[in-house]
Parts: structure tokens; sequence; C-alpha cells
């Protein structure tokens, strides 16, 4: 019998809200994130906007100095983080430190003090460049600052693959705690990569919508006129727990993160394989590690990135993996509202879905209007639907042709 892990903690920072109750208001709600980009000049982009994290404020979560020395996907994490853990209501002073991990993804890392110290080296010279380079760009450091923060001593590390990350981090959570290497870990993802190099590298390979007219409606995941997906940033990190250490302290359950599923296209970079061989079979996969028969899937927390390949090549798996039931299946994408948060995104959505099926509803594909014949499944048009699900399945499919695929479930004693 495989241990049941359960999650005991939540803290989102996102482009619709920061704190669980602001972003799981603006789920129902149906609200953008998406807004003109002011933060650079953006006038020789094709893109002109994102969905940014507003009104954050580093040193809310974090001591100043120290925040002054993290990449943007830290601050963001940490953030994040420091919610999770207080919502969790752990009494640290009663663990065993060695038994608390961290395993948290990210697709980039801090391509923004690359950015920053390039311009530093460019113009000032090798000197005057940053000893906090290195260890603020470095996609390990979010999982390594959780740890110094609270003193976590247990196993530690990232996952790095693209749009995967989150997923990738929180299976190997999973399975990690499974297997007793843990009693307690912190997992999630964060993204902090709207910078100009970021949003001009995504320009530049026509990933991007460029609805530049109608900034709130450019994310439109399923719809026939989609034309990209947004950039998005922010990080959501949970507190995962066997269900043994939860009972025995006595702490609140969200819902039980059920089974994992991993492969890979082997395909193209940034391509999906078009029969969806890849999806399918982590999809497939995290179904049977679940041990759960597909029947029970009641809800798809869908990729939806709105990119023109993406959602129908991701639609075809689910039909491909459900046959005639993939049409009663209800499906949306959180990016419709967030953008798409790269290695952030997994972590966002699992919060979304947990939420959601704590209050009894499913979160609107916002901007849906004209359907594709490629994508005809109920992806939940453009209004939250009022409806108990107790079995919720998402996708994260990343550039390099990255699979992963996690079940959550109500959690039932």
């Amino acid at each position: 019998m495989k241990k049941r892990i359960v999650i005991t903690g939540i803290g989102v920072v996102t482009p619709i809200g920061i704190g669980n109750e602001e972003f799981a208001k603006s789920l129902r709600e149906g609200k953008s994130g998406v807004s003109n980009l002011e933060t650079f000049d953006v006038s020789a982009y094709s893109t002109k906007f994102a969905a940014t994290v507003k009104n954050f404020s580093p040193e809310e979560f974090i001591d100043k100095k120290k925040a002054r020395r993290m990449a943007r996907f830290t601050q963001l994490g940490m953030a994040a983080a420091k919610m999770a853990v207080e919502d969790s209501k752990l009494d640290l002073s009663k663990e065993d430190m060695s038994r608390i991990g961290v395993i948290t993804g990210t697709g980039i890392g801090g391509l923004d003090v690359i950015e920053e110290e390039t311009a530093t080296l460019l113009a000032k010279g090798p000197k005057r460049v940053s000893p906090f380079l290195i260890p603020m760009i470095i996609t390990n450091m979010l999982p390594g600052e959780i740890a110094i923060q609270y003193g976590f001593t247990g196993v530690n590390y990232a996952v790095t693959s693209a749009c995967a990350s989150g997923n990738h981090a929180m299976g190997d959570a999973l399975r990690a705690l499974r297997y007793g290497d843990a009693d307690i870990i912190i997992s999630g993802g964060s993204e902090g990569a709207i910078t100009p190099l970021g949003l001009a590298g995504f320009c530049s390979i026509k990933a991007l919508s460029q609805r530049n007219d109608e900034p709130q409606k450019a994310s439109r995941p399923f719809d026939k006129n989609r034309d990209g997906f947004v950039m998005g940033e922010g990080a959501a990190i949970i507190v995962l727990e066997t269900l043994e250490h939860a009972l025995n302290r006595g702490a609140k359950i969200y819902a039980e993160l059920a089974g994992y599923g991993a492969s890979d296209d082997a395909y193209h970079m940034t391509a999906p394989e078009p029969e969806g061989k890849g999806a399918v079979l982590a999809m497939e996969r995290a179904i049977a590690d679940a041990g759960i028969s597909k029947e029970e899937v009641d809800y798809i927390n869908a990729h939806g990135t709105s990119t023109e390949f993406n959602d129908k090549t991701e639609t075809l798996a689910i039909k491909k993996v459900f046959g005639e039931r993939a049409y009663k299946i209800p499906i949306s994408s959180t990016k419709s509202m967030t953008g798409h948060l790269l290695g952030g995104a997994a972590a966002v959505e699992l919060a979304a879905i947990v939420f959601s099926m704590q209050a009894g509803f499913i979160h609107p594909t916002i901007n849906y209007e004209t359907q594709d014949p490629e994508c005809d499944l109920d992806y939940v048009p453009n209004t939250a639907r009022d409806q108990q699900f107790s079995c919720a399945l998402s996708n994260s499919l990343g550039f390099g042709g990255h699979n992963g695929v996690v079940i959550i479930k109500k959690y039932v004693k």
C-alpha cells in the first residue's frame, strides 16, 4: 500500500491575487491579470503586455537586506512559502527538521539578475559584477533559501523542466514522501522572467499573443482565434505531508495528492508531438499511479496555453485517454486568467484546483468566444460553474517535450 500524501498548507502570489482568499475570489469571478507592460519600454516589441504580479512588496515577506540579494523568482517563491507554512500551522519546535524537505520548480531562474549584471559588466567591467550574481541566478536557490529561512535539513533541490517544472517537483515530493525520505516536503513552483530579454526571446519564436489592443482578452485557450500565450509570473508553494503525520498533529487537510505521471514527446524543441502521445502516456501513468479508474476523473485543469498547437494537441490527447467520456468532463485553463507562469504554472493551477474543489465550483476558461472544430470539449466558457468534483487531473506540458501530470482527490478519511 502506498502512503497517502495530503496538502496541508498553500501560499500563492499571482497576477490575479496575492494570498489564498484573493486568488480564490478572482478564480470564481473570472478575473484577468493581464495588462500593458510598464516596467520597461516595450515600444519595439511585437507583444506589449503580460500578466504581472501587482502590488508585491518583497519586504512584507522577507528581510529587506535578504530580499535585495534574491532574484524575482526567489522573492515570489519565498513569499508564497511564508504564507504556505503559516497556513499549515506547523509547530516547527515540535518537528524533526531533518524530516522536512523542499523541492520546487522553476523554468528559467534569475533572468532578471543576468540582464542587470550583464549591463554592469559591459558598462563598468568585470570587477563591478555582483558577488551575488551566481547564487542569485541558479534555480536551486529558492529551495535553498526556504531551507535556510526555516532550518529544514531534509531532501532539498530544484527541478527545471520548462512549463512542467512544478508538476515534476510536486511529483518528486509525492514519491519522496511515499518512500519514507521525509514526513513533510515544501513544494511548488515559481517564475519571474518578464524581463526585456525574456519577452524578446518569446516574441522572437512567435509564441506570444499580439493582441495589443485588447490585452485582457489575449489569453484565450481553446478559442478558434487564439494567437499565442501571455507571459505570466508568480508562485505557489504547498505543504505536503504523509497522512499519518498530518493526522498526528491535527492538521487541516485541503486535499490529497494522489498520483503523478511523467513522459517526454521526444519530438521537437518547442512543438508538441502532433498525436499527443507523450501527454497521453503521462496522463495514463498518473491515473495508474493514483490507483483510480478513468471514470473517477471528474475535472481536468488543462495546460491550455492559448497557442495553436498546444490546445488542439492537448484536446486530442484527452480524447485518446478518456474516449467518448472526454465530452462529459469539465475542463478549464487557469492560464486564461493568470497568463502562463512557466515554471510557476503547475503549482498555481494545483492551488486553483484545491480552492475550487473545496468551494464547490469550477473556474472558467475566460475569453472563449468562437469554437475551434479541433477543440470541441467542455471548457467551462467565461463563467464559473457551481459544481462539486472530487477527483481532478492537472496537465503541464513543457518545451523540450516534458510532460508532467498530477491527480488531486478530495480528502476522505
